[in-house]
């Protein structure tokens, strides 16, 4: 190693060009569409194929972080990425290169390079890729470094970054753009990495505990094991209407009766309803099954997967979303939902109540609802409009009405309820489990019961699934399964409060910017 010469990072130094690069957006992709025919006009190629690299960022930072200030070494690096800081120095050049692991600096010197090949990096412009080859150094301030010896232009961008001082603040623009997001925003960058650690972590800890991973059909041919209303399609081939599911459950307890004891699947799902800040038509599932287990195996499993994320993901179970405070270790707290109703709305319900006392309550309440919905949908009702949003948690919402739950088994205690439960967090289900009901008759009858809704207009509402049911014929074990909203629990953890920053491209409305 050698003492370097005055290579001092100029911070504070003159202002990032192409920051932005000056002039209107036209302007601007003008003059770099000129570069772009300057280069080919030379016989230079601005798009080539492949580069070799042997370093990135991180491995960089990683083996050099003891590095003293002003140390020149002589390894050799090569590294490849986006430009997206430049600082020009008249015969020096400091630019910041971003590659999937970090961003790490660019020295760049006229008297290393020679005029003709500083020039031609001297005319790059923030957001091009590009690839160079150099040694590893530091800057008298300590800045760890690539010396730059050669560059390659890999990919030349047409358009500018947005002004790295003030990133892209457009929500609009954000959304419609996720790769410009990316790009130029440190935060969106964050959350991201925390969906990619957490669907690493679900998968890990159910294969840990002996589950299978599957896939089941996207298209189904009949709707169900949700109540919520599906896109429909249409199949050309064979002349018949298919549905998107909006649930993988079906499927995956029919691979139960086929001797698979545990399986899990993380499923697109999609559900034909409205835009909010927790809803989008196109959402990922977690489901698993376990057989010879009940909903308590599958309490226990929730806040292993939950709470081992968040330790997994974050190093600590304590998280902050919009200024509330909680914290995901288990034990959480098991309450029924009858219970927490009569604590936050001040009324004693239950769903063998005749159905014209619940509709008094729900008035007093003002609480809407249908004319065809029973006792069991009004209480549904009832906690979803005075109770749920109220609840910081994390809890779990215990032993819901049969009448909401075709797919459950019922209660052992309570005929009127059925053994499900819903882990809520800052006011919202995370998911949704139960003990699976396994008798073939009486889930026929249950179809039937959601038949009858659909038949008065209930658009969520599903009919008979004959092959499931011939399924259960065959005999499905005693089982438990649960439903985690994958983005609502990234939602948690990254501490964000809209379902669209957790999606990488979410579903937006017509309109807006380009």
């Amino acid at each position: 190693m050698t003492s370097g010469a005055d290579t001092g990072a100029p911070d504070g130094g003159t202002p990032p060009t192409g920051a932005p690069d000056g002039g209107t957006l036209e302007e601007q992709q003008a003059r770099r569409r000129a570069k772009l025919d300057a280069l080919r006009g030379a016989g230079g190629d601005p798009y080539p194929s492949g580069f070799r690299r042997d370093r990135t960022a991180a491995s960089l930072h990683e083996e050099f972080a003891a590095l003293a200030p002003g140390t020149e070494t002589d390894t050799a690096a090569t590294v490849a990425g986006r430009l997206v800081l430049i600082r020009r120095q008249g015969k020096l050049v400091f630019a910041t290169l971003r590659d999937g692991t970090g961003e790490i600096q660019l020295f760049v010197s006229r008297a290393d390079l020679g005029d003709r090949a500083f020039d031609a990096f001297d005319d790059l412009d923030m957001g091009d890729v590009v690839g160079v080859e150099g040694t590893v150094m530091t800057t008298r301030k300590g800045e760890l470094s690539v010396k730059v010896r050669s560059c390659a232009l890999l990919a030349k961008a047409l358009r500018p970054l947005p002004d790295k001082w003030h990133g892209l603040a457009d929500v609009e623009t954000r959304f419609r753009h996720r790769e410009l997001d990316l790009v130029a925003n440190e935060e969106a960058r964050r959350v991201f990495d925390v969906r990619l650690a957490t669907v690493s972590h679900l998968r890990s800890t159910l294969a840990d505990a002996g589950f299978h991973e599957v896939e089941t059909p996207v298209l189904h041919p009949q709707a169900g094991g949700a109540a919520a209303r599906p896109f429909v399609t249409h199949y050309n081939a064979l002349g018949v209407d298919a549905f998107l599911r909006v649930a993988p459950e079906l499927y995956l307890k029919r691979l139960l009766v086929g001797g698979y004891e545990r399986v899990f699947e993380l499923a697109k799902v999609f559900r034909n309803e409205g835009l909010t800040t927790r809803h989008q038509p196109e959402f990922t599932m977690l489901e698993a099954y376990q057989a010879y287990a009940d909903y308590t195996d599958m309490l226990e499993l929730t806040e292993r997967l939950v709470a081992g994320a968040a330790q997994a993901v974050l190093g600590t179970t304590e998280v902050e979303v919009d200024g509330a405070r909680l914290d995901l270790a288990p034990p959480w707290p098991r309450r029924p939902m009858l219970d927490l109703v009569k604590e936050h709305a001040g009324v004693d319900v239950h769903p063998s109540m005749p159905v014209e006392d619940l509709r008094s309550v729900c008035d007093d309440l003002e609480v809407e609802y249908e004319e065809f919905w029973g006792s069991g949908k009004l209480v549904l009702e009832i906690y979803e409009k005075t109770t749920e949003a109220g609840l910081v948690g994390p809890v779990f919402v215990m032993d819901h009405p049969l009448e909401v739950s075709p797919l459950a088994r019922e209660h052992r205690d309570d005929p009127h309820l059925v053994e499900r439960f819903e882990p809520v967090v800052l006011g919202r289900e995370l998911g949704n489990a139960f003990t699976e009901l396994n008798d073939p008759v009486e889930q026929r009858r249950r179809f039937a019961m959601q038949a009858a809704l659909a038949a008065h207009g209930d658009v969520e509402a599903h009919g008979v699934d004959e092959a499931y049911i011939e399924a259960l014929e065959l005999g499905l074990p005693p089982c438990g399964g649960l439903g985690i909203g994958v983005d609502r629990l990234v939602m948690v953890l990254a501490g964000v409060t809209s379902i669209r920053e957790v999606l990488f491209f979410p579903f937006l409305r017509p309109g807006g910017p380009a």
